[in-house]
């Protein structure tokens, strides 16, 4: 487990944001709701969740979601990720997949990962997660 860099009122409010989100997540095909949350490095926070469709490759990560929702809400080109929480309705381990990992990456090479481990909320760092992420 590695030292996390939020503070506890952060790390608190974002599980609580992306526990929220999972109210809006729709997944009628596997029933596995996924909640996340973005802090960027302004401060602000922002949610997402999964969004299934019948052909399971078009259906959005509740990770890339809230990354999606940071960009529009930033008002800038470019966001910078600071920490982002995964959690979801079954309470069962759930890291973030490969695809946002690299996306993850994409706005913050420095980013903290909370998500639901075996033995509940564990932190990591996006670069423990994707050892050979890269950008262009």
């Amino acid at each position: 487990m590695n030292q996390s860099i939020l503070t506890e009122v952060e790390k608190q409010q974002l599980i609580e944001t992306a526990t929220q989100a999972l109210d809006k997540s729709y997944a009628p095909y596997s029933k596995f709701r996924v909640g996340a949350a973005v802090l960027t490095s302004t401060g602000k926070i922002f949610p997402g969740c999964n969004v299934e469709n019948a052909s399971y490759g078009l259906s959005m990560c509740a990770e890339r979601n809230a990354i999606a929702n940071a960009i529009i809400g930033s008002g800038k080109d470019t966001i910078k990720i600071k920490a982002i929480a995964v959690t979801n309705s079954q309470k069962v381990s759930c890291s973030p997949c490969g695809a946002c990992r690299q996306v993850i990456w994409e706005f913050g090479t420095d980013a903290e990962v909370i998500f639901l481990g075996n033995n509940g909320w564990q932190n990591s760092t996006i670069r423990d997660l994707l050892p050979a992420g890269f950008s262009l």
